[in-house]
């Protein structure tokens, strides 16, 4: 289990983090970003997992720039408050509290960011231009507004094939961008890595979670980065 704490960002915002610690020594760091729905308890789960794998994890509330404390459920209503708080926040917002929580756990060792829904696309973005070692991008229906920008780093990339709100075009777009990219479609919907969510698709969650820690441990772990 984690704990909360406050962060401040160089824009002067603070904003709360949850942070999760390994039961040994860092093999590196995560940072996770959330869906729509705030630093929920879904997403602190998804932080203690990481932290359970072995890395130093922490996730940002970005929503704090709106409106602070927001943990949303996954009803109709709430998808549409989750979305309006989205929308408040501007990428140059999002980027700065992630590299306030990059300043946090880098001394860990190499940094990897993952994000959710809205969250897939700000670890996009943060792979274009924070210094993180990687990102993974979950079902990031956003991602297409920002192909003018070239991530530095690797990226792996998990989308359901039965999403209705990402197209096949959407897809096909980031893979013409970014043809380096790692893809990988799952017989599944939207959210389906969220155990609360309706479309919830324990097969697909399970075997992305998996190629994700390979992912990581090939980007980040100690000892066995490449020269």
């Amino acid at each position: 289990m984690g704990d909360f704490m406050t962060l401040m960002a160089r824009d002067g915002h603070e904003f709360s983090s949850y942070l999760s610690k390994p039961a040994g020594a860092a093999k590196g760091a995560v940072i996770v970003v959330q869906e729509i729905f705030g630093v929920n308890s879904h997403i602190r789960a998804v932080t203690d997992d990481f932290a359970a794998a072995g890395y130093l994890t922490i996730a940002p509330a970005l929503f704090d720039r709106v409106r602070r404390g927001i943990e949303l459920g996954y009803s109709t209503d709430e998808i549409q408050t989750g979305r309006g708080y989205m929308m408040q926040v501007k990428p140059a917002q999002f980027l700065a509290d992630v590299s306030a929580a990059l300043a946090v756990v880098k001394h860990a060792g190499r940094t990897g960011i993952v994000g959710y829904c809205w969250g897939g696309t700000v670890a996009y973005v943060a792979a274009c231009e924070v210094p993180v070692s990687c990102a993974v991008c979950y079902y990031g229906r956003g991602i297409v507004d920002y192909l003018e920008r070239k991530p530095r780093v690797p990226v792996m990339y998990h989308y359901g094939e039965r999403d209705g709100s990402i197209p096949p075009d959407n897809i096909a777009q980031v893979q013409t961008a970014h043809p380096e990219g790692s893809f990988h479609l799952y017989p599944a919907g939207h959210g389906f890595n969220c155990t609360q969510r309706a479309d919830y698709d324990a097969e697909s969650a399970t075997l992305a979670r998996a190629r994700a820690l390979s992912f990581f441990a090939q980007h980040l772990d100690i000892g066995k980065q490449q020269p």
